[in-house]
């Protein structure tokens, strides 16, 4: 389980599975999210400018991020 502390206010989706290393580029996260491969509180998220607060939970292939 990864853990992303905000610095601001939210981050987006894309940005969240980037900083936590699941993905190595802006361009696969797209990919990822845009097939359906990602979930935030255990919905299907295909948004990548989703915005994420401190709470959401977003998985992805067996790994989970929590945003702080």
């Amino acid at each position: 389980m990864e853990t992303i502390k905000l610095k601001g206010e939210y981050i987006k989706l894309g940005q969240a599975l980037k900083a936590a290393g699941t993905v190595g580029s802006g361009v696969d996260a797209k990919y990822i999210i845009e097939d359906g491969l990602v979930s935030v509180n255990g919905q299907i998220e295909m948004q990548r400018g989703k915005k994420l607060r401190v709470g959401d939970v977003v998985t992805f292939d067996g790994n989970t991020i929590t945003i702080e």
